[in-house]
């Protein structure tokens, strides 16, 4: 039985083929689905609810686009599409896309980003750790309200799991919270939520 390696895609590809379609993201010229349900798009929501409540409670010039994909400048057949993510208006400015597309290609422009865990958890808990930290994005969180993530990374027994990670020295520094537990972020500090406040029900 022979192998066929997927069809590579080059960013512009992508932008042609899928960039409407919020179903997929290309991760180093691979299309990768990413698989949303129901259940994982009532979390997104919610988060992103509780999220703008807090941005306009504070009147911060901040926005929660409906769409927006990234583009890390170094990588030239990626484009990732966060579930949440929140952009500084005072930076778009400078985005080289964002007039034409709404694409983001510089991590000073983006104040927050959270994933919804689905069965591709890999790419959340390490391809995204690793290129959002590259990016310099202070705040992500990785919402599994499943516990799907592998054992390393949310521990044994599985079970649903927040983790905020939070930028220092260029690396995340990950606190985790589980059911009943008081989840805070720095960056919204009168946001106290619990995991079972995003779980659907």
């Amino acid at each position: 039985m022979n192998y066929t390696p997927p069809k590579l895609l080059t960013f512009e590809q992508f932008i042609i083929e899928y960039a409407d379609n919020p179903r997929y993201e290309l991760i180093d010229g691979e299309l990768r689905d990413m698989e949303p349900t129901g259940p994982h798009e009532d979390v997104s929501g919610n988060i992103a609810g509780r999220v703008y409540t807090e941005i306009y409670r504070l009147n911060l010039k901040w926005l929660i686009p409906r769409t927006c994909l990234i583009k890390p400048p170094y990588a030239e057949a990626t484009a990732l599409r966060p579930d949440v993510i929140v952009l500084d208006r005072a930076k778009l400015s400078q985005e080289p896309l964002w007039q034409r597309e709404p694409i983001i290609c510089n991590g000073a422009t983006i104040k927050f980003v959270a994933e919804v865990v689905s069965t591709n958890w890999q790419d959340d808990y390490a391809r995204k750790v690793e290129e959002y930290a590259f990016l310099e994005i202070l705040k992500y969180w990785i919402v599994d309200f499943r516990g799907l993530g592998g054992l390393e990374f949310i521990g044994s027994p599985k079970q649903p799991t927040f983790t905020v990670c939070q930028l220092v020295n260029g690396r995340y520094q990950k606190q985790q919270y589980r059911l009943k537990d008081t989840i805070t972020s720095s960056l919204f500090p009168n946001l106290q939520l619990k995991l079972e406040d995003l779980i659907p029900q």
